[in-house]
């Protein structure tokens, strides 16, 4: 294929495109097309469009339309063919821009292979066969040497491509390496939910914003970050729907929010704790909510902070059908009561805040309060003086907004990615959850609580794709190959560590918490192979000792949902595939026949990659379960197809069920089976009380708040309460999806080509920084270049930096260096990958911000 077949400048696109329209989302491209085509027929365009699928690491999942001719994409355009109005059209400027991509200066042409030393020296081309030879001869070497589970796979966000995740999956399975979970990864998974609900995660699908009467957002920037669906948020609020958002930096969100409330960082727990003391103490709570649905009315032992169980207590036994993964505990109404797990039928005239004496079955006679009485009493120190001492948020206000929280159903919590992304995340989303549960807003159209972040929660079972004839997989938290093993890990920590590392949809030796770990490891010789499959040269290309060139999503076949988007669809390839490129299945199908001949079968071979990765679909829509009962491939090809659910209208409404029928908790939690996830809250119910020993030993049996820092950055290093005293964030930006388009021009023009900091004109006059200074942001551990934006909607002591950037723009450094892989001992009472795991704290992390001097 020839280079010069591909040339075509920004200024000639842009001049064939704007009349069309194409760039916001109109029809224009095919108006585009057959106006051209009206001009004559010798020089009509022979052009045909081909519906795919955006599929980067985003939950939008728009449905978009490629214009091509003669084997090119001339043009992009949203789809707009959903059944549903609402979600027409869908689409942003990233993904109707991706021919950047797709014929940059970046693609990948050929394999490579490194012959010198990673990260320095040029990567050499190759053929396919000498780069895959290669590959298997390097990974047999080290399984045989250090063992399989020596090998790591990190692949990223199942659910943008179920057919090529699931082919590395499989070939992962089929050779016994070890897999790192994206969710946890990324700093994901927001650990409340497993903790509370016993779920991976729960989410209102955006159309039903629309039922929303109080929508109360916690960090998270819809407007910025949730491109397609941000407009349900807008009218929602022009239905009635009152907008309030409680952020410490003035964001585009809360320039369309009723109110915003800024507040100190990392203090939402306590802001969320006073609401909820207002709540208790008023008795605005929905009594008959709290006894059918939660572990509130269940007895804790005051000694030793244990909830009672029924096989405990005399007169009582565990009911015989109780599950193992299930327990039955114990509550009062004049007489105890053993609480069957699986029911949720309490008499409503439990007691909540009376005292008891338990009479155990070894004679002893033990003090128990029930989980309310206790979260009452835990709940006294968050008066609103106290909360406005901590938090910032006045005193007025947080009683007000506990008022309005209470008296407007439904009610709608967002706790966003950047919120949650600390080191107690977890406290802080248990904390928000409590508002939603007294209240009663679960479960009904409009209301919960939603986080909105990461493409990862499996929508069908993918089990026989993903996991050949059901044998076994290894799984090792991304954390633990940063930080090394811990004493109160529940993973299994491989006996040499991770000697090889294969990624592909993903760039963590710019994007990943202290990439710089990552780099020292392949410099040192630690990281004895690295494998990335990418269709453009990243960072993470340049530290690999083979690159192998994979396709975009407009060069393959695959299978699409997301956790947000509740329709299922189809990648279909518009193009064949630029230069080399090959997709994903078929490079694990001819790796899979190198390592071990009798691989070679489960890839479906004989089969052209495309004809392949469709029975892999029809394979998974057979076998997909209730939510995917009765599609087919063939409805696909022709559009979006709704995901089926338990809701009317298929609607996506978590716990639906659950506060519905009564249903025990939790939901299934793809893809792992029930008992998993169930073991999480064993009680049947939400929980707000955790009984586990590392709970009860950190003080946080029940949701409290507990300040940034103290047991992560100032642990670690005293010296730095004084020595680094602003708050580093990094942020989503409007112009990426994470460090995909980080080399796109178009994006990359809007913000001048140069990555910038947010501060506080305060702290930049204490600084002597102007706007538009050079300002180097740094900690003991790194140090990144940024261009200064002086912003009075920007907290003090926080710099905000928009996450993304490419090592090339920042000098060689990754912003990333300045993290640590803090790994919090909560996250480790269970281990159940990519639900219950370490999460990544990229947001516990401090620095100080200096003017770079004109001699430097």
């Amino acid at each position: 294929m020839k280079k010069d077949k591909f040339r075509l400048t920004r200024r000639q696109f842009l001049n064939a495109t704007a009349a069309a329209g194409v760039l916001i989302g109109t029809s224009g491209a095919v108006g585009f097309a057959k106006s051209a085509a009206a001009e004559g027929e010798d020089t009509a365009p022979n052009l045909k469009t081909v519906r795919t699928t955006c599929s980067p690491n985003c939950t939008g999942a728009c449905g978009l339309n490629a214009i091509v001719e003669d084997n090119e994409i001339k043009a992009i355009e949203q789809a707009a063919d959903y059944p549903e109005s609402e979600y027409n059209p869908r689409g942003c400027l990233k993904g109707l821009s991706m021919m950047n991509l797709v014929y940059g200066p970046d693609r990948l042409k050929t394999p490579l292979i490194q012959k010198g030393k990673p990260g320095s020296d040029e990567l050499q081309p190759s053929t396919w066969d000498e780069a895959l030879d290669f590959t298997a001869k390097r990974l047999k070497e080290i399984a045989e040497k250090y063992g399989p589970e020596s090998i790591g796979v990190a692949f990223q966000v199942g659910g943008t491509g179920y057919v090529q995740k699931g082919a590395v999956s499989r070939l992962a399975t089929l050779a016994g390496w070890n897999i790192h979970h994206a969710y946890d990864q990324n700093g994901d998974l927001p650990m409340f939910w497993p903790m509370t609900f016993g779920v991976q995660s729960e989410e209102l699908e955006p159309r039903e914003w629309l039922n929303s009467r109080y929508i109360a957002i916690f960090g998270s920037n819809i407007m910025a970050t949730r491109l397609p669906d941000a407009h349900f948020l807008v009218e929602a609020r022009n239905r009635g729907a009152k907008i309030v958002v409680f952020d410490p930096n003035f964001s585009p969100t809360a320039a369309k929010a009723d109110e915003w409330v800024p507040l100190n960082v990392s203090s939402d727990g306590a802001v969320a704790l006073g609401i909820s003391k207002v709540i208790v103490d008023e008795k605005l709570y929905d009594e008959a909510f709290i006894k059918t649905f939660t572990d509130l009315p269940l007895l804790i032992r005051t000694d030793n902070g244990k909830r009672i169980k029924a096989e405990e207590v005399q007169d009582l036994s565990k009911p015989a059908d109780v599950p193992a993964y299930r327990e039955s505990y114990v509550a009062y109404n004049g007489q105890f009561i053993a609480i069957h797990p699986e029911k949720l039928d309490l008499p409503l005239d439990i007691t909540l805040e009376s005292e008891v004496e338990v009479p155990l079955k070894s004679g002893e006679k033990v003090k128990a309060k029930p989980a309310f009485l206790l979260l009452k009493e835990s709940l006294e120190k968050y008066t609103p003086e106290e909360v406005e001492k901590e938090s910032g948020v006045k005193k007025d206000t947080l009683v007000r907004i506990a008022h309005e929280m209470a008296a407007t159903k439904p009610l709608h919590i967002v706790y966003g990615a950047s919120n949650y992304q600390w080191y107690h995340g977890d406290l802080k989303g248990r904390a928000l959850a409590l508002i939603n549960v007294l209240t009663g807003n679960l479960g009904q159209s409009g209301s919960g609580i939603s986080t909105y972040a990461g493409q990862y929660r499996i929508r069908l079972k993918v089990a026989e794709w993903w996991v050949p004839e059901g044998r076994k997989q290894n799984w090792l938290p991304f954390l633990y190959m940063l930080n090394g093993p811990t004493k109160t890990m529940k993973a299994k920590y491989p006996k040499n560590g991770i000697k090889a590392l294969i990624f592909g949809w993903g760039n963590p030796f710019d994007q990943h918490n202290m990439s710089n770990i990552l780099r020292s490891k392949v410099e040192s010789g630690e990281l004895e192979l690295v494998v990335t499959m990418d269709f453009q040269m990243t960072t993470s290309c340049k530290y690999s000792h083979v690159v192998l060139p994979a396709v975009t999503w407009y060069e393959k076949t695959d299978l699409v949902a997301t956790p947000v988007h509740p329709y299922l669809q189809l990648q279909q390839p518009a193009i064949t595939p630029v230069y080399e490129g090959k997709p994903e299945l078929w490079i694990m199908r001819e790796l899979a026949k190198r390592l071990n001949p009798e691989f070679e079968k489960y890839f479906y071979p004989g089969l052209d990659a495309d004809q392949a990765a469709e029975e892999a679909i029809k394979l998974m829509l057979s076998t997909g379960g209730p939510t995917v009962e009765g599609i087919t491939l063939e409805q696909l090809k022709k559009g979006p197809v709704r995901l089926k659910s338990e809701v009317p209208g298929n609607r996506q409404i978590p716990f639906y069920e659950q506060v519905q029928y009564k249903k025990p908790f939790p939901p299934v939690s793809l893809p792992v089976k029930l008992e998993q996830t169930a073991q999480f809250v064993k009680s049947g119910r939400i929980e707000f009380y955790k009984d586990e020993d590392i709970f009860l030993q950190a003080g946080e049996a029940l949701p409290v708040h507990k300040p940034p820092f103290e047991e992560s950055e100032y642990a670690l290093n005293p010296q730095a309460r004084e020595k680094y005293t602003f708050s580093y964030i990094t942020r989503n930006a409007i112009y990426r999806v994470h460090s995909t388009h980080s080399n796109n021009i178009w994006m990359n023009e809007l913000q001048e080509s140069k990555p910038h900091v947010w501060l506080n004109p305060e702290d930049a006059s204490e600084k002597g920084i102007q706007d538009g200074d050079e300002v180097e942001i740094y900690n003991d551990r790194g140090t990144v270049t940024a261009f200064a934006i002086v912003d009075p909607g920007a907290g003090r002591k926080v710099a905000v930096f928009e996450e993304g950037w490419w090592n090339r723009y920042l000098k060689g450094a990754s912003y990333n260096s300045l993290t640590y892989p803090f790994i919090k001992p909560t996250h480790e009472v269970y281990f159940v990958p990519g639900m219950w795991a370490p999460n990544t704290a990229w947001n516990e992390c401090l620095c100080d911000v200096r003017k770079v001097s004109d001699d430097r």
